[in-house]
């Protein structure tokens, strides 16, 4: 994934420094135009609780809904800046991702953790069509694909499911004995390949794949080791934190109990999370005002 985002990153900087200067040359402000758009999205998260301990790793099922607003500016026959703002929610649940029959996957099992977490992302980017447009909105081509990347920056909130049904808030709680709170708002790289296809005169509808880089590792709320319990502050944050690991007593051998969980790895602290959407979009080009010349 690493690779993949470093790649996709750099032929992007490469096609737009190739094709910028020579783009706006020949592109009059005459020809440039804004969008609107809004997309329903697929979000799915890769981090400590998926099926596997791996990026690429994740589970169908944890599948949730991410809505999104954009507004595009086309500067360039294959450049345009987009600012998007979106919403969704991410879930993970190891008593569901991991599989207590295999040896490795059973001490997540066993760990028991589940979470959701709801995030606000602001994003902007820049996207390069594969194909370029050197004509007005009106003459653009049936069927454009791109590649995006930039900036974004999210608001999240992960919750656990307690004993009781009820969801809590986790990051107040410091589950791993945290002597500060993790920040829930988080920078993120945005970055990611799709397709437009024309309708009609100002409508497209499109379908594009987003990942987004992130630097936390408390999407899910898990990240480091076991803390003891008398770091732990409140009821609680031991629950979350310790009483939910479910150990030797029901069932699991050669996993994590009470006893000596403590130290003990809880996620993997070297990984960041990350998360993904793919969804379809339709995006309405509002008209460029054509200004008449003025005659003397």
């Amino acid at each position: 994934m690493k690779q993949l985002f470093t790649y996709t990153t750099a032929l992007l900087l490469v096609l737009a420094l190739v094709a910028t200067e020579a783009s706006a040359q020949q592109f009059s402000k005459r020809k440039q135009y804004n969008s609107v758009g809004v997309s329903l999205n697929a979000m799915n998260y890769f981090g400590d609780i998926t099926p596997k301990p791996s990026i690429p790793s994740f589970r169908a099922g944890a599948t949730r809904p991410n809505l999104g607003l954009t507004f595009t500016r086309r500067f360039a026959p294959r450049i345009s800046g987009r600012a998007a703002l979106s919403y969704g929610r991410i879930t993970g649940d190891d008593a569901k991702a991991a599989d207590q029959n295999d040896p490795d996957a059973k001490f997540r099992y066993n760990r028991n953790m589940n979470f959701r977490n709801d995030i606000l992302e602001l994003s902007a980017t820049g996207v390069f069509d594969l194909i370029e447009n050197r004509n007005n909105y009106i003459r653009r081509p049936d069927f454009v694909p791109y590649v995006f990347a930039g900036v974004g920056v999210i608001h999240h909130n992960p919750k656990g499911l307690d004993a009781n049904g009820n969801y809590v808030a986790l990051q107040p709680l410091r589950t791993e004995g945290q002597s500060e709170a993790y920040s829930q708002t988080q920078f993120v790289i945005p970055f990611g390949a799709g397709a437009r296809y024309k309708l009609n005169k100002q409508f497209d509808i499109g379908l594009e794949l987003g990942f987004r880089k992130t630097f936390t590792d408390y999407l899910d709320d898990v990240s480091g080791n076991y803390a003891p319990l008398t770091a732990l502050q409140s009821d609680a944050a031991k629950y979350f934190g310790h009483y939910i690991t479910g150990g030797n007593t029901t069932g699991y051998p050669g996993t994590y109990d009470e006893s000596f969980q403590t130290g003990e790895m809880r996620g993997k602290s070297n990984e960041k999370d990350w998360y993904t959407t793919l969804g379809i979009s339709v995006n309405y080009i509002l008209a460029p005002r054509v200004r008449s010349p003025k005659f003397r």
